[in-house]
C-alpha cells in the first residue's frame, strides 16, 4: 500500500513519516497541491533499491554480451575465477 501525504506533512509530521519509512521500509510519495512532489524514503531502502539496480543493470548486460557471443563457461570456471579475484583483493587489503 502506497503512503501519499502533502508536503507539508515532512515538516509538521516528520516524526510519523520518519516512523513510517524505517518500518515499512516503503517510501512515503509527498504531494504538492495535489501533484506527486517527492519520495521520502530511509536510507537502507534507497541503498537496497541502488544494490538492485545495479543487479538488474549487470544482468542485463551479461544478457547482451551472451548474445553476442558463443563462448560459455562452466560454473567450475566462473567459481575458481571468483575465488580467484577474492583471495588476491583480500590479499591486496592485508597489504
Amino acid at each position: 500500500m502506497s503512503h501519499i501525504r502533502p508536503v507539508s506533512d515532512l515538516r509538521n509530521n516528520f516524526a510519523e513519516i520518519s516512523r513510517i519509512v524505517h518500518e515499512t521500509e516503503e517510501p512515503v510519495f509527498l504531494t504538492k497541491n495535489g501533484y506527486g512532489d517527492m519520495v521520502v524514503m530511509s536510507m537502507e531502502a534507497y541503498e537496497r533499491k541502488l544494490f538492485e539496480s545495479e543487479i538488474y543493470f549487470k544482468l542485463k548486460e551479461a544478457e547482451l554480451q551472451a548474445k553476442s557471443t558463443d563462448k560459455r563457461f562452466s560454473h567450475e570456471e566462473v567459481f575458481n575465477d571468483l575465488r580467484t579475484r577474492l583471495a588476491d583483493k583480500a590479499e591486496s587489503d592485508n597489504v
